[in-house]
């Protein structure tokens, strides 16, 4: 069989056309990316609202009982309760006899209207009776002093005599020292005068020692400080009280605490009465608002945390709860209608004093520093940096910072 040769011009178009289809193969697979740049993942910076919370672990505390004194010395009168009886708020638990306290508060009551006679007296009475005083001696001063002066006149004509003058010139200087003793007396009795001050500073005092007696009187009356149960009680009508000894043991209805143990780093965030969320593992898919009502003053050192405690209301608490439980609190420290927020991983550096992230900013990927705000869950607010519709690139995304990207498109 004999074989015909191939013109060499057929096989250089043939290599030709292999070489463009190549060509535009390769275009039609890696064009996009090489003119445009890589499909990445993106989200795009919406306004909502943001809560952020402070998470915690912890457990239910065993319930705390009130120990019930008295901050007096004194006989028992009455004890109107029984150990285990059911109190509310403000109940009469114990009443010491009080006929001397009593017997204070009327002493009491009575310097004190002694006092504040004594201050009506300087301002209604002497007071006025200084100023006419003085008004008075003024006037009498003037006519002395006209005699003198005319006198003197007299005198120098040689018609009175130097005894005459004499005369009238003491009774001008009597009527001087009059003058003078009378604007001392309405001095003292006016306002910021001495004997306005202690007049008034007796009305004070006598006051005090009212109040004092009437607090004294009120503490022969030992009241409930709240609704419990008493389960103890060792009092009875006679026995001689006093402070330091525990007459009975309240057991407060209905409270319920949490005791968690938050990282120091949140110290600025938790405060009394942030609202939170709590749930007990054992039934984890159920929950329960709770309260702060106690932060720790100090650090513990070992741990690095501070103890918290949440009140649970008696209408709120679950039926399930056990003392010693553990549960797990989600505390509300902060919350923001409308703000502009992007999922917390795509903020880089965090942590740092320059948190950034990577925008898509017409068809490249460019660094925008950012100030975040809140920090929720999932999500954090932007404060300035970002706008709504702006798109952050994920941080797992292998792009360089003036790279071409596209957004990828969502699944």
């Amino acid at each position: 069989m004999t074989f015909k040769a191939v013109p060499a011009f057929l096989w250089t178009w043939r290599w030709r056309v292999l070489v463009g289809a190549g060509v535009i193969a390769l275009l039609a697979t890696f064009g996009p990316t090489l003119l445009l740049g890589p499909r990445v993942a993106v989200e795009t910076a919406v306004r909502r609202d943001i809560v952020q919370t402070v998470v915690a672990v912890g457990h239910i505390e065993s319930r705390h009982r009130v120990d019930i004194g008295t901050q007096l010395t004194g006989v028992v009168a009455s004890v109107p309760v029984e150990e285990g009886q059911t109190v509310k708020e403000g109940d009469l638990l114990i009443l010491l006899d009080d006929k001397d306290l009593r017997a204070a508060v009327d002493q009491a009551e009575g310097a004190l209207s002694s006092a504040q006679s004594r201050f009506r007296q300087i301002q209604e009475s002497t007071l006025p009776t200084a100023q006419e005083a003085l008004s008075q001696a003024e006037a009498n001063l003037l006519n002395a002093q006209k005699t003198f002066d005319r006198t003197s006149k007299l005198q120098a004509g040689h018609f009175a005599t130097t005894s005459q003058l004499d005369t009238d010139r003491r009774d001008l200087d009597i009527a001087g020292t009059r003058v003078r003793a009378a604007r001392l007396v309405v001095t003292i009795n006016q306002v910021g005068g001495t004997e306005y001050q202690f007049a008034q500073n007796e009305v004070a005092r006598a006051s005090a020692n009212l109040r004092s007696a009437q607090a004294r009187l009120s503490y022969a009356r030992i009241l409930a400080p709240r609704d419990g149960t008493l389960i103890f009680r060792d009092v009875e009508r006679g026995d001689l009280v006093q402070p330091g000894h525990i007459l009975m043991n309240l057991s407060p209805a209905g409270e319920i605490q949490l005791v968690v143990q938050i990282d120091e780093k949140n110290l600025g965030l938790v405060a009394l009465a942030n609202k939170a969320l709590a749930s007990a593992e054992a039934y984890p898919d159920k929950t329960f608002p709770a309260e702060v009502v106690y932060v720790s003053p100090a650090v513990n050192l070992q741990r690095g945390s501070m103890e918290v405690k949440l009140r649970v209301a008696p209408s709120d608490a679950p039926p399930y709860l056990r003392e010693d439980m553990t549960v797990s609190v989600d505390i509300e420290v902060a919350r923001k209608k409308d703000a502009v927020v992007v999922p917390l991983r795509f903020v880089r550096d965090l942590e740092s004093t320059a948190p950034w992230v990577l925008k898509v900013d017409a068809g490249s990927a460019r660094r925008q520093p950012v100030k975040v705000g809140l920090r929720g869950a999932r999500v954090i607010e932007i404060a300035e940096g970002l706008a709504p519709g702006d798109r952050a690139i994920a941080p797992d995304a292998a792009v360089a910072e003036g790279q071409r990207v596209r957004a990828a498109a969502r699944e």
